[in-house]
């Protein structure tokens, strides 16, 4: 019935520019042989630029499924990410721990941006990774006064850490990493504001963009998931007894997600972990629960897992945050979010998101 309305024009298809019946079959295939085989798959030049014809396929895959797929990403190689990322996890430690946080370092500035290694103890089932996280600054933020007793003030300038980057005997890697990785971010950073876009025209929110007008707290995390040579009762899943390499929860944001061609990652549809298919060239969108609340719970914020594989496992995560002084109290029609019985101001709910996480993982 969906295909059949899109076809009869009720969401408006330009469809003397389009080929709608192609359109179709590559957004919504008809042989079908898994449950996510009709999860959206938008083209990626379609959805920046704000063609109004993939807001009901970007609409009605979040309703259903609660992600979806951004595909024919012009000039962006998955495989170029994966190898670099491969190399720099590969590298010995010392040279890593010039990049650390300070909470492994303390000769090291930065709390949130840089890397995070992986725990030691096999116990710590939900931080057996390592990471590296990339933020949207370069330089710092203006200096801080640290005479002000003011805990989200501080917060404000200390999250505008700049990035660090690797510096080894290898410049061209140096070079390599630090330039893939900025245009990475950049490309997520414009697929997540434009799925914004299509969100709040699809659900007549024309409000819902100014929330995003900065990103303060953005953030993309180069994850390992080392392979582990022993596993105990805290690494299986309390749902279904799988086990698992990342414990099963919801995001808060909005999360533009890599898996490259690693298997694991599930998704939960209709009381069930399936195995969601791999981003391959492309990329996973979905969206968490502190924005699903803004919009009236629209849409599906999905319970997610990572099911233990036989191998290291590489992905990026990237977050879109609302900005720090955007109101998350009321949704969009003005009723309380969860979130907003306590706090009235993003800056203020991820003080105490970050106070209650040790690394910068949100």
């Amino acid at each position: 019935m969906f295909k059949l309305l899109l076809l009869l024009g009720v969401f408006s298809v330009p469809a003397a520019t389009i080929d709608l019946s192609a359109l179709i079959e590559q957004l919504w295939p008809n042989e079908s042989t898994g449950v996510f085989d009709s999860v959206a798959k938008i083209p990626y030049t379609d959805l920046l630029n704000d063609n109004p014809y993939v807001d009901p396929f970007v609409l009605h895959s979040m309703k259903t499924y609660g992600f979806f797929y951004v595909v024919d990403v012009p000039n962006y190689s998955a495989e170029a990410e994966l190898e670099l990322m491969t190399t720099f996890f590969g590298l010995p430690e010392d040279v890593k721990a010039d990049v650390e946080i300070r909470a492994h370092n303390p000769a090291n500035a930065n709390a949130y941006r840089g890397y995070c290694p992986g725990l030691d103890d096999i116990d710590a089932t939900l931080q057996y990774k390592n990471i590296f996280n990339i933020g949207p600054h370069e330089t710092r933020a203006p200096f801080f006064d640290n005479s002000l007793d003011d805990a989200t003030e501080k917060l404000r300038y200390d999250v505008q850490e700049p990035n660090v980057w690797p510096n080894t005997d290898n410049c061209d890697f140096d070079k390599e990493f630090k330039e893939t990785f900025q245009a990475g971010f950049e490309l997520r950073r414009g697929i997540a504001r434009a799925f914004v876009r299509s969100i709040s025209r699809s659900l007549e929110m024309p409000a819902l963009p100014s929330l995003f007008t900065e990103d303060e707290f953005s953030a993309m995390g180069l994850r390992k998931y080392p392979e582990r040579n022993d596993v105990n009762t805290n690494m299986y899943s309390d749902f279904d007894g799988e086990l698992l390499r990342e414990l099963e929860h919801v995001d808060s944001t909005v999360t533009v997600l890599s898996t490259f061609e690693n298997s694991g990652l599930q998704m939960l549809y209709r009381n069930e972990y399936r195995d969601a298919p791999n981003s391959g060239n492309g990329f996973i969108v979905n969206i968490g629960k502190l924005v699903d609340d803004i919009i009236d719970n629209e849409l599906v914020s999905v319970r997610h897992r990572v099911k233990e594989v036989s191998f290291d496992r590489y992905s990026i995560t990237y977050f879109l945050g609302p900005s720090f002084d955007a109101d998350i109290s009321r949704s969009m029609s003005g009723e309380i979010t969860e979130a907003g019985h306590k706090y009235t101001i993003f800056g203020e709910w991820i003080k105490d998101y970050l106070g209650a996480i040790e690394l910068f993982y949100y």
